[in-house]
């Protein structure tokens, strides 16, 4: 047995999760299907997909992207699909999908990147006929050879549970996001994604890539059945970011993780929450979770390193001030003070 299931989460992004699509489904991997979780999004993404998969619905990227042809022309359709709720899901479907390609799921809720993760995963391991899961940003395109170069790099390291793809920039695909994984430096609380500074073109040493590795970039994941049975699923306490850290975390001491430089996944980065790395352009979404989580997970693996956590975050509260986000710095206050603290504007997130 060596299926795959790619697994998508989506909210209120169907039109990037359409272009995302169209290039795994020219994937050179023999055995897969793709799982779309709907993290029950406001913009009828649902009823798009299936149009799409239908051939009621093509979506053609903007011809100036160097991308382009890696999700244009359209793949043949129609795609055969099944709908399922979520509870439907969870326990493993209806039993009529041996056949179907792409696998819908429409979650009664915002789950969060983790909560919406573990319900495909649920499905996954209920219908217990894989052997890997590959968790896929929706704001992605990849290489038709990326989902093989996983399975294969995987297949290398048998110590490993995880395996991370070459992240590329998609609107500068000569640009490196991250070479599989990153650091993530406890004193500081801040990660640090290898590769970040460096081409697409320059020479990658793989051994010292996964040296450094304590976790991978959850853009692209691969994870083995046995990682998910041992390991656990991901911890939804986050709502967003910091789930593959603990992933990383947990899993040290019982599996290694790899990095398969050939699988090349292109990343938008953020679309769906306002993800950058400059103060100005954060969403306050993206904000909220990164400060929240790095007192979250600190205090649950690294509490001597609370100290200098504080003082990080009276860096940034400064440089929110010195950007006149008065928001901000009183979210971070809260934050400080109590890291269970919810705005009212996310409150219905």
């Amino acid at each position: 047995m060596n299926r795959a299931y790619v697994l998508l989460i989506n909210w209120n992004g169907w039109a990037d999760t359409i272009e995302c699509l169209e290039s795994l489904f020219r994937s050179t991997y023999g055995d897969f299907r793709v799982i779309v979780c709907d993290n029950h999004s406001e913009d009828n993404s649902v009823e798009y997909i299936k149009a799409w998969a239908e051939s009621r619905l093509d979506l053609v990227p903007k011809k100036g992207n160097d991308l382009f042809r890696k999700s244009f022309p359209p793949v043949v359709k129609p795609i055969s699909y099944v709908e399922y709720s979520q509870e439907e899901a969870e326990r493993g479907g209806m039993g009529n999908e041996n056949d179907a390609a792409l696998i819908i799921i429409k979650n009664r809720k915002n789950l969060g990147f983790a909560g919406g993760n573990n319900v495909g995963l649920r499905y996954a391991l209920q219908r217990d006929d894989f052997d890997y899961i590959w968790l896929l940003n929706n704001d992605t395109v990849v290489e038709p050879d990326a989902l093989e170069s996983l399975i294969v790099r995987m297949k290398e390291r048998p110590d490993a549970g995880m395996c991370g793809s070459t992240l590329l920039y998609y609107d500068d695909p000569s640009r490196v996001q991250a070479l599989g994984g990153g650091y993530y430096s406890k004193w500081i609380g801040l990660p640090w994604h290898l590769g970040r500074l460096k081409k697409a073109k320059d020479v990658i040493n793989v051994e010292r890539v996964e040296a450094w590795m304590n976790y991978v970039v959850g853009a692209s994941m691969l994870v083995s059945k046995q990682f998910l049975r041992d390991i656990g699923l991901m911890c939804e306490d986050y709502f967003l970011y910091f789930e593959e850290t603990d992933w990383g975390i947990r899993a040290e001491g019982h599996y290694k993780l790899a990095y398969a430089p050939k699988s090349i996944v292109y990343h938008k980065v953020g679309r769906s929450i306002g993800t950058s790395s400059y103060p100005m352009k954060k969403s306050l979404l993206c904000d909220y979770y990164n400060i929240r989580n790095r007192l979250f997970f600190t205090r649950r693996y690294y509490p001597l390193a609370l100290p200098t956590i504080y003082f990080m975050l009276l860096i940034t509260l400064t440089s929110r001030m010195v950007l006149l986000k008065w928001d901000r710095v009183k979210m971070i206050i809260r934050l400080m003070m109590d890291y269970d603290y919810i705005p009212s504007e996310l409150r219905r997130t």
